[in-house]
């Protein structure tokens, strides 16, 4: 083997464990969450939404949500407007989670307080591989509707 022939194999092996070494680890959840909101409750029950993004290459669920806001909060879906609690929630890989008005949603129940529109929530989400995730809902005015807007 002459040197040229070496240096071309180095370089090539080199390249390619840069090349790996760049890589996103396709096998995990990548969350984001966005467009998180509450409006203001008139009772002693509020209801929370927001999206969850994921930009991994592996799904994830939703498993659970704690606040401050509350000891009874419950993640809920709304089929048929029928509204049940379920236990979790997938967030697709490469796709999104909505929590939205009308559809799925975060349910606080027995407030603690009654929050102000201008006033923040803070919620903490819970999933099976990504682990916990922090968000503040900051509190809108109660017809609050992003997409009438």
């Amino acid at each position: 083997m002459n040197r040229r022939t070496v240096l071309a194999g180095v370089l090539a092996l080199t390249t390619g464990l840069a090349l790996a070494g760049c890589s996103t680890g396709s096998d995990e959840p990548e969350l984001k969450v966005v467009g998180a909101y509450l409006p203001q409750p008139v009772s002693d029950m509020a209801a929370g939404f927001l999206v969850v993004q994921n930009s991994g290459g592996a799904a994830d669920r939703l498993t659970s949500v704690t606040s401050p806001l509350s000891d009874d909060v419950t993640i809920h879906e709304t089929k048929n407007q029928q509204m049940r609690e379920v236990t979790s929630f997938e967030v697709p890989a490469g796709g999104e989670l909505d929590l939205e008005r009308g559809g799925n949603h975060i349910m606080f129940m027995d407030l603690k307080k009654q929050p102000k529109q201008g006033e923040k929530v803070s919620v903490e989400l819970h999933f099976e591989k990504a682990g916990r995730i922090t968000v503040d809902l900051p509190v809108k005015e109660t017809t609050h509707n992003p997409k009438k807007q």
